[in-house]
């Protein structure tokens, strides 16, 4: 008997060992598209907001947080973080002193920022400790990982470049993908902020036609996967020049469809519009 369960025991060995070194294996993560909005957000109980920390309770726990934001822009290479510490930056003025005070403590992860900057191969990408977490990272982050235990570094956006190529290191950023590394685009699809509507309340439906009519085209293509159309944005529809009237919100779209290149259409996680023309489109690709 006890010969027998010896030699149970022995061929269960190599199995478990086998399964413990899968389960250590970093799962292939998913994308996301977060349309940030206001400041404002990281303090505020509303739809959005609660949104955002549902679906973060949904998400597996990456090893790591790469996010492109709409408020990091560089002209001549693309930056990635390397700190060790990010600083929460305070990236705006005239905003109440709470928003000013609020730090999200998450450390950084070097390693893996060198390699983040090893696979951009479309242009120069430069190491810095010259950059944070800005609040196109922060303010949303606040709600998904509230414990700030998931080390965060940030690529900036080149603004010297065209669409095209912001698609293309979105592509080469997917490798860390299968390493763990949650890759997560924010900014918004419609963003024009001398076009808001002051007081109005948030809503499924844009306080405007135009953009309305953007998002709604930017949906479409999105859910025919239709990449070609959303990277040449300017002709998805004739409302584009109000929609996006500078690209700085809108290309963290395109590194998050490249990220996501194979991996089929979104899901539309969250859609609505705050401020009466700032689309709050929310999106995931999964593994």
């Amino acid at each position: 008997m006890s010969g027998s369960l010896s030699a149970v025991m022995a061929a269960l060995l190599p199995m478990g060992e086998a399964l413990a070194r899968s389960q250590q294996q970093p799962r292939n993560m998913p994308v996301l598209f977060i349309g940030h909005g206001s400041p404002m957000n990281a303090i505020s109980a509303n739809p959005f907001t609660q949104h955002l920390q549902s679906w973060g309770s949904s998400l597996p726990r990456p090893s790591a947080i790469l996010v492109v934001s709409a408020h990091w822009l560089t002209r001549g290479s693309t930056g990635v973080t390397v700190n060790d510490k990010p600083a929460t930056i305070h990236d705006f003025s005239g905003f109440p002193a709470e928003l000013h005070a609020m730090q999200y403590p998450a450390a950084g992860h070097p390693a893996l920022a060198a390699k983040a900057a090893a696979l951009v191969r479309s242009g120069q990408a430069q190491l810095t400790d010259q950059w944070g977490l800005d609040h196109g990272t922060w303010t949303v982050l606040h709600h998904l990982y509230p414990q700030a235990d998931v080390p965060v570094f940030q690529v900036s956006i080149d603004y010297n470049q065209p669409g095209p190529y912001h698609y293309a290191v979105g592509r080469e950023l997917a490798a860390l993908r299968a390493q763990g590394v949650l890759i997560i685009g924010s900014g918004n699809i419609v963003h024009n902020l001398r076009a808001t509507v002051r007081g109005a309340p948030e809503g499924l439906m844009a306080a405007r036609d135009w953009a309305q009519q953007f998002d709604e085209a930017a949906k479409q293509a999105l859910l025919a996967g239709n990449q070609e159309a959303l990277v040449a944005y300017q002709q998805l529809h004739a409302s584009a020049r109000m929609a996006v009237p500078t690209p700085d919100h809108y290309w963290p779209l395109l590194y998050a469809l490249g990220a996501a290149h194979g991996s089929g259409p979104a899901r539309q996680v969250f859609e609505g519009f705050q401020s009466g023309t700032i689309s709050m489109r929310c999106l995931q690709w999964d593994a």
